[in-house]
């Protein structure tokens, strides 16, 4: 029988030190703002400023930190399975709560949740909340409901407050994405690289497709499939300067590439890729260390489907992520172009 279920017998194990009652409670100090196992031989507390735990989760959820002589600590199952409730209620509810009313749904502090919500995922709780409702919306758009409908299903309350954000989460208007870009104009040119064909389409908002490969006409394709009902205009004059300036940028990286891009992803994708632009023209990273640069160090896979997800060819220098041990790794548009990007940069670095 546990013999410590009343605060008064936590507090006698405490002044004795039971070390065997280790297991069975945590006991924090207010002042201190630290928890510790009964049995630490840490300075005694004042029992005005001590509060009791079921677990070293529980004290940290309220604020404390655990103590270094006892090393307390809590588990990563723990961790994860917080996250997990944490994810499904901004999932299920009708309006994505405040931080506060999440917290409290799950007796945390918000402090710890958000802490800790980053440090899984790499969001923040309204960051994945949003994220969420905009791809239940494509989910709904593809599915043929109506606009309107969609909007409510997805979670939006109201159409105004959806549509404050349209173009960010869709890239377009939501009834041009439902229709497969009908309406949008993506004005598109094709060209000769050393690396091969090269197509670069720009959206009203910037370049939405950097696409290389063997076939000029695969590569339309695939800028139709992109955007089905789309009206792609070709051979544009003034067009043409911007394929050029993307198509120097390819030959020498140190040039950069100060146009606009029309990024559209998840809110995890954007954060990968907004980390690799960030990386410097002849340098190399690991999947690994994108994903300790986000704040999600077990994303591993994760940040490697978001690098394969890219459509946007060297402007999101996706070739410059390679594996732990240095091998030149898959590349969306091939291995062998990858390799002859990373070696033009080398030399110019």
């Amino acid at each position: 029988m546990n013999a410590y279920t009343t605060n008064d017998q936590r507090w006698q194990a405490v002044q004795t030190r039971d070390s065997n009652a280790a297991g069975h409670f945590i006991y924090a100090v207010r002042t201190t703002g630290i928890y510790c196992q009964p049995g630490c031989k840490s300075r005694m507390a004042k029992r005005e400023n001590v509060e009791f735990f079921t677990d070293a989760a529980a004290a940290e959820a309220a604020g404390y930190r655990p103590c270094l002589r006892c090393q307390v600590k809590t588990t990563p199952k723990r961790h994860s399975d917080l996250v997990a409730r944490a994810c499904r209620l901004l999932e299920t509810c009708d309006n994505a709560p405040s931080l506060d009313q999440l917290g409290a749904q799950l007796a945390v502090s918000s402090f710890h949740l958000h802490r800790l919500f980053k440090a899984e995922t790499g969001l923040t709780p309204k960051a994945y909340a949003t994220a969420f409702r905009a791809q239940r919306l494509r989910e709904r758009l593809n599915g043929q409901s109506s606009v309107t409908d969609a909007i409510f299903e997805a979670g939006y309350n109201s159409n105004s407050r959806f549509y404050e954000s349209a173009d960010q989460r869709l890239g377009m208007r939501p009834r041009e994405y439902r229709n497969g870009g009908a309406g949008a104009a993506i004005h598109f040119a094709v060209a000769q690289c050393t690396l091969g064909a090269i197509l670069v389409a720009q959206s009203a908002k910037g370049i939405c497709a950097i696409l290389l490969g063997d076939d000029p006409q695969a590569l339309l394709e695939q800028l139709q499939d992109q955007f089905p009902k789309a009206e792609l205009i070709g051979g544009n004059a003034d067009y043409e300067r911007v394929v050029a300036e993307v198509v120097g940028f390819v030959e020498a990286p140190a040039l950069g590439l100060d146009l606009p891009l029309d990024v559209q992803g998840t809110a995890f994708q954007e954060r990968v890729w907004q980390a690799l632009r960030e990386v410097p023209v002849g340098s190399r990273v690991s999947y690994t260390e994108i994903a300790e640069r986000i704040g999600v160090p077990k994303a591993v896979r994760a940040v490697a489907m978001a690098c394969a997800a890219n459509r946007i060819a060297v402007a999101i220098p996706c070739h410059r992520v390679v594996r732990r041990d240095g091998d030149i790794s898959g590349y969306r548009w091939g291995v062998e172009r990858k390799r002859q990007l990373l070696a033009r940069e080398t030399a110019l670095s």
